[in-house]
This record gives C-alpha cells, sequence and structure tokens, in this order.
C-alpha cells in the first residue's frame, strides 16, 4: 500500500502539474495515457501470471519452478514492450487526433506519448519484476525501489514541467520525461535485486514449456481485462469530450481524486489476497485459502468503503486542491463522488478479483470487467446520456453502475467457483518430473 500511495501520488502531481500549465495539458495527458494504459495492461497481465505461479511455489517449496516462472514472465513482458515502444514514435499524433482533440491538444498529447511509450520494454519488466518478489512474501523490496523512483519522479515533474530547482521549464514534454526515467530505474534496480543474493527469488534458464504454457493461461485472460478496460476508455472519454472539454477534465481530475485516496488501499489487499490465498493453496490448504480471500474483502470493505463516503462527503475540497477552472472542478466533484460511492463494490471486485488471480482463475474477473464496461460505462451512460437527454448525469450512474455489477460478479465466481481444483491441478503438472514434458 506504501508503495501505491507514492505512485498514486506520483501520477497525481503529474495532474497538477499540467493542470498549473493549461486545461488542454490536461486532456492531453488524461488522451496519452488512454494510450499509455495498453503497455501498462500487458506488464500486470503479465505480473499477475508471475505472481500467481511465485505465490503458489513457495507455498509449496518449490524454488526452481518459481525463478523459472518469473525469468520467463520477465523476458516476455521486455519482448511484449517493444511495438509499443514503436508505436508511440510512429503513430503519436494520429492517435491523439483520433479522438477529436483540438490541434493544440494533439501536440501536447503526441508529444507526451512518445516519451512515455519509449520505456515501455522497461515499465514491463518493473511491473513484472515487482509482482514476482511480491508472490514470494516480499513486499519490501518493490517498496523500496518504487520510494526512490516515485519520489524522483515527482521531483523531475514539477522541475522540468514547471522549470522549479533550476531546471529547465519543459512543460509536458518534461513531465514524460520524468516518468519515462523512473520506469528505467525502477526496471533495472528490481532486476539487480531479483538477479543477487538480496532477495530470495532468482533467475533460471528457460526450459518448461508446461511453465510457459502456464504463464501465458494465466496471463492472457488478465491481459485480456486490461485491453477490454483500456479500449472502453476511448469510447467513453469521446462521449465526455462530446459533452464539452470540461467534462473530460473533470473526469481525469474527479478520477485521479478517487485514486489517490482508494487506489493504493485498494491495490494493496488485491496482492495481499493474491499472495496468501497463493501460498495457503500451495500448501495444500484450500479452506484456509477461501477464509483469506474472505478475510482480505472484509478488510477492503471495513477500509476502503469508509473512506470512500468520505471521498464523497468532502468531493468538492478535494477536486479543488488538483484543479482551479470552475467548469472543470464542478464535473470533477461528481465524477468524484461516483466513484467514492461505489468505492465498497469496487474493493469488493479488486480484492476477490486477487484472490481468484492467486489461485490461476483469471476468468472470472475478465467476463466481470468485460460485461460491466460494455453494459454499463458504455451502454448505460450512452443511452441515458445521450439518447434519453441526461447528458453527463448518465455518464455519472454509468461509472457507478459499472462498479456494482463487477463486484456481483466475481463475489458469485469466489463464492461458488472451483477455482482451488484448478491451482491443484497446475500446480502438480508443474512438478520436477512433470516439467519437462
Amino acid at each position: 500500500m506504501a508503495e501505491q500511495t507514492l505512485r498514486t501520488l506520483m501520477r497525481t502531481v503529474d495532474v497538477v502539474v499540467t493542470a498549473a500549465i493549461s486545461p488542454a495539458a490536461v486532456v492531453a495527458v488524461g488522451i496519452a495515457d488512454l494510450y499509455a494504459r495498453f503497455p501498462l495492461r500487458v506488464g500486470l497481465g503479465l505480473g499477475g501470471g508471475a505472481i500467481s505461479l511465485s505465490s503458489q511455489d513457495t507455498g509449496r517449496g518449490a524454488a526452481g519452478t518459481r525463478d523459472e516462472a518469473i525469468t520467463q514472465a520477465v523476458l516476455v513482458g521486455a519482448l511484449a514492450g517493444v511495438p509499443f515502444a514503436a508505436f508511440g514514435l510512429l503513430f503519436g499524433r494520429p492517435a491523439i487526433r483520433l479522438l477529436g482533440a483540438d490541434p493544440h491538444t494533439v501536440a501536447l498529447g503526441a508529444t507526451y506519448l512518445g516519451v512515455i511509450l519509449a520505456t515501455a520494454p522497461a515499465r514491463h519488466v518493473a511491473l513484472i519484476a515487482a509482482r514476482a518478489l511480491q508472490g514470494t512474501g516480499d513486499t519490501r523490496t518493490p517498496m523500496y525501489v518504487n520510494a526512490v523512483a516515485n519520489v524522483g519522479n515527482i521531483l523531475g515533474s514539477v522541475g522540468l514541467g514547471l522549470g522549479y530547482f533550476g531546471l529547465p521549464e519543459l512543460g509536458v514534454f518534461g513531465v514524460g520525461v520524468s516518468t519515462a526515467g523512473a520506469n528505467v530505474f525502477t526496471a533495472s534496480a528490481l532486476v539487480a535485486a531479483t538477479a543477487t543474493s538480496y532477495t530470495d527469488a532468482g533467475f533460471a534458464r528457460p526450459q518448461s514449456m508446461v511453465i510457459t504454457r502456464q504463464l501465458f493461461a494465466v496471463s492472457a485472460p488478465k491481459v485480456a481485462e486490461g485491453m477490454v478496460s483500456a479500449l472502453a476508455e476511448f469510447p467513453f472519454n469521446a462521449l465526455l469530450l462530446a459533452f464539452g472539454t470540461s467534462v473530460n477534465a473533470g473526469f481525469q481530475i474527479g478520477r485521479r481524486a478517487y485514486q489517490q485516496v482508494t487506489g493504493p488501499l485498494s491495490r494493496g489487499y488485491s496482492v495481499a489476497a493474491n499472495v496468501v490465498v497463493g501460498q495457503a493453496l500451495g500448501e495444500g490448504d484450500p479452506d484456509r485459502a477461501r477464509f483469506e480471500g474472505w478475510a482480505v474483502t472484509a478488510l477492503g470493505l471495513a477500509t476502503v468503503g469508509v473512506v470512500g463516503v468520505l471521498l464523497a462527503a468532502f468531493a468538492r475540497p478535494l477536486v479543488a486542491l488538483l484543479a482551479s477552472d470552475l467548469d472543470t472542478i464542478r464535473y470533477g466533484v461528481w465524477f468524484a463522488r461516483a466513484y467514492g460511492l461505489s468505492a465498497p463494490f469496487l474493493v469488493v471486485f479488486v480484492a476477490l478479483s486477487g484472490a481468484l488471480q492467486g489461485a490461476s482463475e483469471t476468468r472470472v474477473p475478465l467476463v466481470a470487467r468485460a460485461s460491466a464496461l460494455g453494459l454499463f460505462l458504455l451502454g448505460f451512460s450512452y443511452v441515458t446520456g445521450v439518447l434519453l437527454g441526461w447528458g453527463v448525469t448518465g455518464a455519472y450512474w454509468g461509472v457507478a453502475l459499472t462498479n456494482v455489477w463487477m463486484a456481483l460478479v466475481v463475489l458469485g465466481g469466489f463464492h461458488s467457483g472451483d477455482w482451488a481444483t484448478r491451482a491443484a491441478d497446475m500446480m502438480a503438472k508443474r512438478d520436477p518430473d512433470a516439467a519437462g514434458e
């Protein structure tokens, strides 16, 4: 949670810095981040496979297969980042223009996107290595590395973005350079920590196709879930832009306010559920794994749920800290309230998704998110906002109902699914005798 707090704070500072530059800069970075989420989702998906196998093999004392799974995931992640880097450098401008932004916003967004995506391979490696270490129970090493990287990123964004600390004022380009530098540093430090005796985990020569298949079997639905989420952002942002630039800027600010106060907690619970469920299954105790999943979810409700309600109550002063434009603040407050009031449902989804991922079951969260985005974030928002004339109010409801639906679907999957048997079968196939098949 500490690690995620710093990461989220870094992104929040980026929003504050770009808001100080201009509303167009906020929209430009927000649109560019839509594309930047694609490599993020791939990295998180592969990291999901790495943490799942890592936690299970740690629980059963299978260090060899664990280290090989980590190695394969890191290598695949680095290679998968290359096409994203090429896309950012070659197609940044038409990609931003595709969403209907004005020429000034297009220029700013393309600059930021090109810089960010250039380090996509490093971002993948950083995400995968961090989650692989977390799967072993080591959540401190990723925290230490990311703390240094994110503090440096924050100082760099303020310095290079606005010209403080004697640095040149580079605007949006400077914000992008700071983030790119942090990506490279994080990847290098985590790889070094894994390759040395600093951590229990290590690298091993890839040789088992069983591990390769399982890594992709667990990662593919997670990647697909992330891709669906990233793709849905495009029509949703286009819908908000149709209501006005201030509406879209308000969405970016309101969501950032929500993510800053609840995101680190939710993501921390997701990792915790993944690790404790995976290690319990590795130890051959499915009953304890089920209890751990429910326990983490209950803790999430007791904390994130309360924080979400407080966010809804105090949305205006919090949003006002991130933006100064009155229209942006007005819309941002209602988006923050929509996220805050539905936070209890979202933390149920996130925690139970982590628990299922610890059992190598990533298909249920995919179904939950894909159906929710199609039915509510896009379908409900468009029908009510455009066809029924609700305007941006339809989008507020679409955001909240999306979180409610995702929670209900994944709750049913965790309660009734046969995920413990699936995990046991996969672990049996990774045994040394079977791994060479």
